[in-house]
């Protein structure tokens, strides 16, 4: 299972929202690029990195950020938030994306996202499936969708899709622990898909289980900035466990 940190960028720094609610932002540091060289330094490769800011406004807007941690580190990033043109997927490539993530592109416009599985393969694009009581959530989880989370993700696997992102919103930030059964219903349903769980991680001990239930990565971000999972006990984990548990 990979271990893939987040970095959320508002005003080009480094925060963590709960349930997505842009009124409880913390700001954790003034400058991603250092937290993004701390993350390499203890032998992590992958990082999850959201533009809230282009999330909420539609179109990609702190791909500085992006450009500036992709060439002064080697971590494999994969972008989302504000993804909605062919331009902004160009941008976002362009400033050194290894893949992207389109979450409300795949609800509100599911012509232009299934062009781009089709124009960049499916192990360049993430389906970000994020649910609200098991309805996908869109607009930076600011409204909710009338689609059923299981079905949706089955719909686009048949379309392609091998990675999705699914965050469980009513536990994203709460430290309260993962949506394990959401998971497992996911992978039972939706079988061969490579799904990455985010949301919730409060503990390390969390993330043998979600190993143990066949996640192929899993999102890990306030529980690292509340000191809850330290980086040293990702960088023995990645060291004594490089293909998983």
């Amino acid at each position: 299972m990979r271990i893939i940190p987040a970095i959320d960028i508002i005003e080009g720094k480094c925060v963590r929202l709960s349930k997505g609610d842009y009124n409880t932002k913390i700001i954790y540091n003034e400058n991603p690029l250092e937290v993004a060289k701390s993350f390499e330094a203890h032998g992590i490769e992958y990082l999850h990195l959201v533009d809230l800011d282009g999330a909420k406004s539609s179109k990609i807007v702190n791909y500085k950020i992006l450009e500036q941690i992709a060439s002064q580190t080697k971590l494999k990033i994969d972008f989302g938030g504000g993804l909605k043109a062919d331009s902004d997927l160009k941008i976002a490539f362009e400033s050194g994306a290894n893949q992207i993530t389109g979450g409300s592109i795949a609800v509100k416009n599911r012509a232009i996202f299934e062009k781009w599985i089709a124009e960049y393969g499916s192990d360049k694009i993430i389906l970000g499936a994020d649910a609200n009581n098991e309805k996908v959530a869109v607009s930076g989880w600011l409204e909710d969708s009338d689609e059923d989370l299981v079905p949706f993700i089955q719909d686009y696997q048949n379309k392609g899709i091998q990675y999705v992102i699914c965050t469980d919103i009513a536990k994203d930030g709460m430290l309260e622990g993962p949506s394990f059964e959401l998971y497992a219903k996911i992978l039972t349903e939706a079988k061969g898909i490579k799904l990455i769980a985010s949301g919730g991680i409060s503990t390390f001990d969390e993330l043998p289980k979600l190993a143990e239930l066949g996640c192929e990565g899993t999102i890990i971000g306030k529980a690292i900035y509340e000191g809850r999972i330290s980086l040293k006990q990702l960088e023995n984990y990645i060291i004594t466990n490089p293909k998983g548990f």
